[in-house]
């Protein structure tokens, strides 16, 4: 499989406080399959022949926080936020590095449209 291409959509999020429902409603609708992790709060989603999860299911505590957000890869999350400052975005989560080196953060465009970006943790 080729790794995707910089500044192309590779992953998407759907923030829910029914997870069970969402899992329940995506799998039956389109096929998906979960990696329920219930300890993390964030599900895993695999497509039908993928060969690698595409997305997750985020558990969020109330429903005015559920969402579907779109992921973009970049080579520098830190960069790709002062950019997007400049432009006249926000940044609604500063970037951050999850413990296995996942760098990830979360910004509005001059619409008010959510999207993420992130930069895979390094190769073992």
């Amino acid at each position: 499989m080729a790794a995707p291409a910089f500044n192309t959509v590779t992953w998407f999020q759907v923030g829910t406080d029914d997870p069970k429902a969402a899992r329940d409603f995506y799998g039956d609708l389109f096929g998906w399959t979960f990696d329920v992790d219930p300890g993390t709060g964030y599900d895993l989603i695999s497509y039908p022949g993928a060969e690698a999860p595409s997305g997750g299911i985020a558990h969020v505590p109330s429903a005015e926080q559920n969402s579907a957000t779109f992921l973009v890869l970049v080579e520098d999350v830190a960069a790709v936020c002062a950019r997007t400052e400049r432009l006249g975005g926000k940044i609604l989560v500063q970037p951050t590095t999850t413990p296995k080196g996942l760098v990830f953060a979360h910004l509005l465009d001059p619409s008010g449209n959510h999207f993420g970006v992130f930069t895979p943790p390094p190769a073992p």
